[in-house]
């Protein structure tokens, strides 16, 4: 399996991911631009700005799915 593949297999379980998880969990250097290449591929993927312990930010990412998006709309 290739990192962009896991990385959203691991998204699409529900969880969020951030650069040193990504870096632990799949040896993945440069989330941000799997990330990319994700959304590029229409995956509805956010981020956010976390702000860590010692002072320093980093994004966490988590996907919409189409299910979520739809009650956001007010959809069902």
């Amino acid at each position: 399996m290739i990192q962009q593949d896991a990385i959203l297999d691991y998204l699409m379980q529900g969880n969020s991911i951030t650069p040193l998880e990504a870096l632990n969990k799949f040896g993945c250097f440069r989330l941000g631009a799997r990330i990319w290449d994700l959304k590029h591929q229409g995956y509805d993927i956010r981020s956010e700005l976390v702000r860590g312990g010692n002072g320093k930010h980093f994004a966490s990412y988590h996907l919409i799915r189409k299910e979520t998006q739809l009650e956001m709309s007010g959809w069902r």
